[in-house]
């Protein structure tokens, strides 16, 4: 059911690509990035430190899911393919310079690739199954953290690098699934979700000495993580509380995990986070239950973007 419902939201959404710019007299913009050629829709999935490269997927002319990086000077470039059809681009390094994501081989299956300038799209392999798919890179772009079949079609989360390859990061005790989503700016922490002993979804934290450790939940069964701080000390994601309800949260070494509350309606997630864990941002529903953008800190508690911005949005556009 979560992949049904996060995908519908993309599907619904992806028209709507944008990037905030702030500037230091935190003046905001927004530019629309626009599609490919023959295309009608583009989604943004991330954004570089700086601001100037944006990454996401478009449809091309033939219908297809194309990975793409843009930039203010050259637009929105197609990255291609591992030889088959689509691609996505899920991650960027700090820089701009490298893209991960997934591309179709010619056979037809999902492989994590690295996309540079010079290098074009690399595929990343898998651990002896037929797919993989990469959702996060350090800041310099040397690691990269997502997903890979192994022998036994068991999905684990896989952390890689140049030298060591694809590292499968394992489990939560008794059960065999993982997923990373994100990692730390050095390439130390990992964050994603994994099964429990009782097949529920719960967000892990992993770091090569700890290990793969359970963040638990707001009350309820299940929670995903899907953004880290710089130093990997914030954690931000998902969990349903004791009334079943999702809600955005916000997980620090300290103080363990915030419920970062809804915008009126019952259901929030947060996929973003600052460099210094102090700004998450995400969707929630609002007391009409309408998806719209949030921006949460610790000061303002959760903020509708559609109302801070709504100077912005003279078009009847929604964020």
């Amino acid at each position: 059911m979560k992949h049904w419902a996060q995908n519908g939201f993309k599907a619904l959404l992806s028209a709507c690509v944008l990037s905030m710019m702030a500037t230091v007299a935190w003046s905001q913009s927004l530019t629309w990035l626009g599609v490919l050629p023959g295309g009608d829709w583009s989604w943004a999935w991330r954004v570089s430190a700086d601001g100037a490269v944006v990454v996401g997927v478009a449809q091309n002319a033939a219908g297809q899911w194309r990975a793409f990086r843009w930039t203010v000077d050259g637009g929105m470039q197609d990255l291609g393919t591992l030889g088959g059809s689509e691609s996505e681009a899920l991650g960027v390094s700090a820089d701009g310079a490298v893209v991960v994501g997934w591309a179709r081989n010619a056979a037809g299956r999902n492989r994590a690739f690295r996309w540079t300038v010079d290098g074009g799209m690399q595929d990343l392999g898998t651990l002896g199954g037929s797919e993989s798919e990469a959702w996060g890179v350090s800041a310099d772009g040397s690691v990269v953290v997502g997903m890979a079949f192994n022998a036994a079609r068991q999905w684990r989360a896989v952390r890689w690098t140049a030298s060591g390859g694809m590292q499968d990061l394992g489990t939560l005790p008794g059960y065999n699934r993982s997923y990373a989503y994100d990692v730390s700016a050095d390439g130390a922490v990992v964050v994603g979700w994994a099964d429990n002993a009782a097949g529920w979804w719960r967000a892990f934290r992993w770091t090569a000495s700890g290990g793969m450790q359970n963040l638990g939940t707001l009350g309820g069964s299940e929670s995903a993580a899907y953004g880290v701080s710089v130093d990997g000390s914030v954690v931000v994601g998902w969990s349903d509380d004791a009334a079943g309800d999702w809600h955005a949260f916000r997980w620090t070494v300290d103080d363990g995990m915030q419920d970062l509350g809804t915008l009126g309606g019952d259901w929030s997630q947060a996929y973003g986070v600052s460099a210094d864990g102090a700004v998450v941002v995400g969707w929630a529903l609002n007391a009409a239950r309408q998806y719209r953008a949030f921006r949460w800190t610790v000061g303002g508690g959760m903020e509708d973007l559609n109302t801070t911005y709504a100077s912005l949005l003279t078009d009847g556009s929604e964020l």
